[in-house]
């Protein structure tokens, strides 16, 4: 396995893995969903690939699902996004998101981080309010 280096974007905040509402999988069981995008500079890549992970906890242990993988360009400049799929056995704590690259980045600069459930908690009810 290649050595790799991981560096935090950003937390998720409790309030948005609240709202986020657990769907049942034939095969995951419990899944969350959520749309993540962050547009970054990373001083020093340019032109290397990096991937964007998102780390939990869940039932003490820490688990982690990849969300987007690219090429840092000659700016030294990256949008990653995508849909994180994170299985859940009991509850979602401590969502981070992070850039994994082969190199260890000197700098990184968040220009903008997105992170929204695909369907929240409470979709479900409004649905059901509207028939």
């Amino acid at each position: 396995m290649s050595n790799t280096h991981d560096k935090p974007i950003g937390p998720v905040p409790s309030h948005i893995i609240a709202g986020a509402r657990l769907q049942l999988t034939a095969y995951e069981g419990r899944v969350a969903e959520f749309n993540v995008a962050s547009w970054l500079q990373l001083p020093g890549l340019a032109n290397l690939p990096v991937s964007m992970i998102v780390t939990y906890r869940d039932a003490g242990a820490l688990r982690e699902v990849s969300v987007d993988h690219g090429k840092v360009n000659s700016h030294g400049k990256i949008l990653l996004s995508g849909i994180a799929r994170m299985p859940v056995k009991q509850k979602l704590e401590e969502v981070l998101i992070c850039l994994r690259s082969a190199v260890p980045a000197k700098a990184l600069i968040v220009e903008e981080l997105f992170v929204q459930a695909v369907e929240p908690a409470n979709a479900q009810d409004d649905s059901q309010a509207m028939a």
